[in-house]
């Protein structure tokens, strides 16, 4: 049989016992489970930056695998935590609309989890991943039904934090959504969004820089050239060829992008 699949993705970096100590109430739960980390270097509170991550990862896992996602500025609040059920598989994390992604592409169910005898106790206020999130995906995963955590709700967040908005006939406003570990910006605009991008001049003003060009390979670019391409997440990116786009710009998360068709 094949070890039961729980993924998870945090802002809590590699420093702490945050991670370790999610994984070891998992395995007391459910010793067979295979714990693959997805990301643990988010943005801190950057939720659109975590539903961008696991919205990247999802498709390539394999049926049933349980998404844990926390990244929660609001933990300890009246936020809900939730149990998704999409694409045939399930994401557990906080209702603060970092599953947007997933409900756009989706089909999906949202339970608002209620049974707290899938809970540690005492819950404590400031670290919902350990005493709920993570015992709700084991339990969830070792076989009991998501109806067994609570009811389905209409009323759960959901962001547009991964659309663009046009501001004029020739004009969008994007963001960045990422920086990778090469100090691309991920952004969330796509060629969809203006396909005139890819025949015609354009301005792409990200920081105090503009980008007016666009290639297809990193190669194409001359070494320190800032280019825009498409990237393997669908979203285009604005690089440089071996150098960090992000540091040359000083941008980073939810910087601005702002997009003129000539």
């Amino acid at each position: 049989m094949p070890r039961p699949i729980i993924t998870l993705t945090t802002d809590f970096g590699d420093r702490d016992h945050f991670v370790g100590t999610m994984k070891g109430v998992i395995l007391r739960i459910l010793p067979t489970a295979q714990i693959v980390d997805i990301c643990h270097q988010v943005t801190p509170f950057e939720i659109a930056e975590a539903g961008f991550v696991v919205a990247q990862a999802y498709r390539f896992f394999p049926p049933r695998t349980v998404h844990v996602v926390v990244v929660d500025p609001g933990v300890g609040t009246m936020r809900r935590p939730i149990l998704v059920e999409a694409a045939g598989q399930y994401f557990v994390g906080p209702d603060n609309g970092v599953f947007s992604m997933i409900y756009a592409r989706e089909k999906h169910k949202v339970r608002h989890i209620t049974a707290e005898r899938y809970f540690l106790k005492p819950v404590s206020d400031t670290f919902h991943g350990r005493d709920i999130f993570a015992p709700v995906a084991a339990h969830l995963r070792k076989g009991i039904p998501p109806s067994r955590f609570g009811k389905l709700i209409q009323d759960y967040l959901r962001s547009d934090f991964f659309k663009p908005v046009r501001t004029g006939k020739r004009y969008w406003t994007g963001r960045v959504l990422k920086v990778d570990r090469f100090g691309n910006l991920i952004t969330n605009l796509t060629l969809e969004d203006v396909p005139d991008l890819a025949f015609r001049p354009f301005r792409i003003t990200v920081g105090a820089r503009v980008v007016d060009r666009m290639v297809r390979t990193f190669a194409e670019a001359e070494p320190g050239e800032l280019v825009v391409i498409p990237g393997s997440s669908g979203f285009l990116e604005i690089a440089m060829n071996q150098q960090s786009a992000s540091e040359y710009l000083k941008c980073g998360v939810g910087a601005p992008v702002e997009v003129m068709i000539l």
